[in-house]
C-alpha cells in the first residue's frame, strides 16, 4: 500500500471534491483495490478488496500525519468502505461528517452521504463532463436541456447556473430526485427545472413532447438489474436522439463500464443515429488516469446537424 501512504504523504489541502489517489486505474501495482476521495471536511478511503484493521491503522496514522501538516490542530475526518459486488460497508474511522453535507466543485455546491449507501450523491470521475456541460450551456443560452438518469441532478445544477432555461430530468429514483431538488435550492436554483421520477422506456411520449432540446445528456447505470443493461438498453435510447435533438444540439453519451469500449458507443451511434457527428471524447480528469483509456469511463459529444446543412 505504499503507494497510497505516498499520494497521503504529498495530498494537498482541498476545497473542491477530488479523488486524490486511483488505484483502481491499474497504475501503481499492488494497490488496485485502494481510492482516496476528499469530501471536504471529510477523505473518504476506499477498499474493494478485504484489508486488515492494521493496513487501516496504517492509513490512519498518515492521514493524521499529513493533516497535522495542512491543519495543525483542527480534528481528522474520515471514513472507510469496504465495497463489494453490490454492497457496501462504510465505518466513520475519526472525527465526524457534517449534516448536511455539501461540497464543492467550479464554485456549485452539492450533499453528498458518505456513511450510507454504495454511492455518495456525486461521482468524482464525471467532473469534466459538468465542466463541458457548462461550456455548451454558456455557448447556447436559453436552451433546454434533457437529464436522463439523472440521479442527483448534478448535470442540472451546472446548466441551469451556465445560462439553461430549462432542464427535464428524468430518473426513476424519487429518493435521488429529492436530493437533486435540494441540490437545485442549494444553489438558490428555484425555478427552471423538472423532475420526473419515472421509467425512461414507458415515457418517451412526456419526454419528446418536452423537447426539442438543446443537449441530452445520457448518464446510464452500466448495469442495473431489472432496468438497464447496457449492452442491450443502450441501443433503445440512441435511436431515439434525432427525434429529441434540436437542430445544432448536443448529446453527451456517458458509459462507464470497463468491459466496453467507446468503439461500442461509436458502433451504435453510426448504426441508429448517422446523422450525428463525433465531436470527440470528453477527457477523465487526471486524477483518474488508467492503463487502458477503452477500460475507463467514457463519455463522448455528439452534435445533430444544423438547420442549414
Amino acid at each position: 500500500m505504499q503507494a497510497l501512504l505516498d499520494a497521503i504523504a504529498r495530498m494537498p489541502l482541498s476545497t473542491d471534491a477530488c479523488r486524490i489517489f486511483h488505484g483502481r486505474g491499474g497504475l501503481h501495482p499492488g494497490c488496485e483495490h485502494w481510492t482516496l476521495d476528499a469530501f471536504p471536511p471529510v477523505w473518504l478511503v476506499t477498499s474493494f478488496l478485504p484489508v486488515e484493521e492494521a493496513e487501516l491503522a496504517t492509513v490512519h496514522a498518515a492521514l493524521a500525519a499529513r493533516w497535522a501538516e495542512l491543519k495543525p490542530g483542527e480534528p481528522l475526518n474520515w471514513v472507510f468502505q469496504y465495497r463489494h459486488e453490490a454492497r457496501a460497508e462504510t465505518r466513520l474511522m475519526a472525527g465526524s461528517v457534517p449534516e448536511p453535507h455539501v461540497v464543492r466543485e467550479d464554485g456549485a455546491g452539492f450533499r453528498v452521504h458518505l456513511l450510507r449507501g454504495l454511492n455518495h450523491g456525486f461521482f468524482l470521475d464525471m467532473a469534466e463532463g459538468r465542466r463541458r456541460v457548462r461550456e455548451l450551456m454558456a455557448a447556447r443560452p436559453g436552451g433546454k436541456v434533457l437529464n436522463l438518469f439523472a440521479y442527483t441532478c448534478s448535470f442540472s445544477v451546472v446548466a441551469l447556473r451556465a445560462g439553461a432555461r430549462q432542464v427535464t430530468n428524468v430518473d426513476m429514483s424519487d429518493g435521488a430526485l429529492a436530493i437533486g431538488k435540494r441540490n437545485h435550492l442549494q444553489n438558490g436554483l428555484t425555478a427552471g427545472a423538472s423532475f420526473l421520477p419515472h421509467d425512461i422506456f414507458s415515457s418517451w411520449g412526456k419526454i419528446t413532447r418536452g423537447g426539442p432540446y438543446d443537449l441530452v445528456v445520457l448518464d446510464p447505470p452500466s448495469y442495473q438489474k431489472g432496468s438497464f443493461v447496457a449492452e442491450k438498453d443502450y441501443a433503445r435510447l440512441i435511436r431515439r436522439l434525432p427525434d429529441l435533438l434540436a437542430p445544432g444540439g448536443h448529446a453527451l453519451l456517458c458509459l462507464n463500464s470497463p468491459k466496453l469500449g467507446p468503439a461500442f458507443l461509436q458502433e451504435q451511434v453510426q448504426a441508429l443515429a448517422p446523422g450525428l457527428v463525433f465531436c470527440g471524447r470528453v477527457p477523465n480528469p487526471p486524477a483518474f488516469a488508467d492503463v487502458s483509456e477503452a477500460r475507463s469511463l467514457k463519455v463522448l459529444l455528439y452534435r445533430a446537424a444544423a438547420a442549414a446543412e
